[in-house]
C-alpha cells in the first residue's frame, strides 16, 4: 500500500495497492515497520517542486509520494552485500514497503537510484539502528517523531552560532508549538548568551509556556509590544508572510537575520521578500551545514554531539509528549489531515504503520 497526495491539491489523498515487481540485481525490498508524520511532511509538500521532495519516490502525476522518517527492515535482497533482516532508519515512502537501488556502506546502505542522484547524502542514507547513537530501543516512536526535526533544529542552531547569531541577543521562533521549534528552543536554551522568544497562537500559548524552554512566549498579535531596539533574529518555522512582515517591520535594522526553515502555515499569503525591511530572508538547508560540520569535526564527532542533545530532549519530552500510533489507510489519512489543517494537538506525535 502507498499513500499518495495530489501535488496540485494537498487535501486530496489516496491509498493505492500496487503489484509487487521482481527485484533487479542490486535492489532490496524494504518492509516499512512504521514512520513518523509531522508538520515537516507538510513542508515537504509545499517545497516539493523547489527541493524535489516529490522526486524521492516518483509516481504518476498529479500524484506524489511524500518521504517520511521511517524504521524498516530488509524483506528481500538481490544485493550480495545486504542481508535480509536488520532494522534501519531513513527516508522511506509512506508505504507498507518500497524498493531501493542500494549500495552497501559500513553502517547500512544508500539509495543510489537515478532519481536520487541530486539529493544530499543525508537524504539517501539508511542507517542500521545498531550503529545509531540516537536510537533508543525503548522509545522507537519518540525517536521517529523527533529525529528528523531535531537534526534540522540542531543544525540551524549550529549554523547561527557559527556567525554569533549575527550579533543578535534574542531569537524569535515562529510556530513555537511545533516540534521543530521546540527542538530549536531546547538547543538555544543551552546557550548563556542567547534568549529565545516563542511566537504562537493564543490557542497554543499555555502549552508553549508550560514547556519552560522559551525565555518568553507571546502571541502573533503582540509582536509590536516587543522592544524593537534589541538586536534580534528570526527563525521562521511558519512560513506566514504576515507574521514575517510584522517581525521585519517591528525590528527593521535591529533584525540581524531572518532564517526560513518550515511552512506550518502553508496556506498563509506570500509576500515578495524584496519588499521587507531588514535583512533578506534566507532559506536554511540543513544538509549543507551537516556536510560542513562533518568535514570539520568528523562524522562521528558530529553524531556524538547531536546524540547528546537529542537524548536530553527525549528526556524532557517524557513530561509532555503523547505518541499516537495509527494503522492503515484511515490512520494515515486522519493524521495527515490533522497536521495539514493545523488541528493536531501539539502535545501529540504521530507514527503510522501501513
Amino acid at each position: 500500500m502507498d499513500f499518495e497526495v495530489n501535488r496540485t491539491d494537498f487535501r486530496e489523498t489516496r491509498a493505492v495497492e500496487n503489484e509487487r515487481s521482481e527485484l533487479e540485481p542490486g535492489q532490496i525490498r524494504l518492509s516499512v515497520e512504521r514512520f513518523a508524520i509531522t508538520t515537516n511532511n507538510v513542508t515537504y509538500a509545499v517545497a516539493g517542486d523547489m527541493l524535489d521532495y516529490w522526486g524521492f519516490f516518483p509516481t504518476d502525476e498529479p500524484w506524489g509520494r511524500l518521504p517520511a522518517m521511517g524504521l524498516s527492515s530488509v524483506a528481500e535482497s538481490a544485493h550480495p552485500e545486504i542481508a535480509v533482516g536488520g532494522r534501519y532508519f531513513g527516508f522511506s515512502s509512506m508505504s507498507s514497503e518500497c524498493v531501493i537501488d542500494a549500495r552497501a556502506s559500513g553502517t547500512g546502505f544508500r539509495d543510489i537510484g537515478a532519481h536520487r542522484g541530486d539529493h544530499a547524502p543525508i537524504y539517501t542514507s539508511f542507517l542500521s539502528t545498531a550503529d545509531d547513537k540516537l536510537f533508543d530501543e525503548s522509545k522507537p516512536d519518540e525517536y521517529l517523531v523527533f529525529k528528523g526535526l531535531f537534526l534540522t533544529s540542531f543544525l540551524a542552531d549550529d549554523y547561527l552560532a557559527d556567525s554569533n547569531f549575527g550579533g543578535a541577543t534574542q531569537t524569535l521562533i515562529t510556530s513555537a508549538s511545533s516540534k521543530t521549534s521546540i527542538s530549536l528552543a531546547a538547543c538555544i536554551a543551552r546557550r548563556d548568551d542567547q534568549r529565545s522568544i516563542g511566537l504562537t497562537s493564543d490557542r497554543n500559548r499555555n502549552f508553549v509556556e508550560g514547556l519552560e524552554l522559551y525565555d518568553e512566549v507571546i502571541c502573533y498579535d503582540q509582536i509590536d509590544q516587543l522592544d524593537p531596539s534589541v538586536p534580534s533574529g528570526m527563525v521562521d518555522m511558519a512560513g506566514n508572510s504576515t507574521v514575517r512582515t510584522d517581525v521585519h517591520t517591528a525590528f527593521d535594522e535591529s533584525l540581524r537575520f531572518s532564517l526560513t526553515v518550515g511552512s506550518t502555515h502553508w496556506e498563509a499569503p506570500r509576500r515578495v521578500v524584496s519588499e521587507l525591511p531588514g535583512p533578506k530572508p534566507e532559506f536554511f538547508f540543513a544538509p549543507g551545514q551537516s556536510a560542513k560540520r562533518s568535514a570539520e569535526w568528523g562524522a562521528d564527532e558530529l553524531e556524538s554531539r547531536i546524540a547528546s542533545s537529542f537524548h536530553k530532549l527525549l528526556d524532557h519530552a517524557e513530561g509532555w509528549l503523547t505518541v499516537e500510533h495509527r494503522t492503515g489507510a484511515d490512520g494515515i489519512t486522519s493524521a495527515y489531515t490533522d497536521l495539514l489543517e493545523g488541528n493536531a494537538d501539539p502535545a501529540t506525535g504521530y507514527t503510522v504503520s501501513l
